[in-house]
């Protein structure tokens, strides 16, 4: 199960312990929530990982659900990373112009 929500240390935290609870697997993204201070973000990822929740950032679920870029909704999913961190744009652009060269010079 993955989880996020608007205060890490309430929203998320609650329910994440409940499904841990219950048997789920459970991962908190962390970046997607928040808290009202640096000290309720700390203690509430300590109570995590006490607990058996696995913090994640947006990224890393994003990569997990990815896995390959020989998909059909590659796209779509570059979309993702460019929404998560717009500087990954400048990485794809760079890495398609490289291929596109190599292509070239393969004529």
């Amino acid at each position: 199960m993955i989880i996020g929500g608007v205060w890490t240390s309430v929203c998320v935290m609650f329910p994440a312990l409940d499904a841990k609870a219950e048997g789920f697997k459970v991962y908190a993204v962390i970046d997607a929530s928040g808290d009202p201070s640096e000290m309720a973000s700390r203690t509430t990822l300590a109570r995590f990982t006490q607990a058996g929740v696995i913090p994640i950032s947006a990224n890393a679920v994003i990569c997990e659900m990815h896995r390959t870029w020989n998909r059909p909704d590659a796209a779509q999913l570059a979309e993702l990373y460019f929404m998560v961190s717009p500087n990954y744009r400048a990485v794809m652009e760079s890495y398609n112009k490289a291929q596109e060269v190599a292509r070239q010079q393969k004529k």
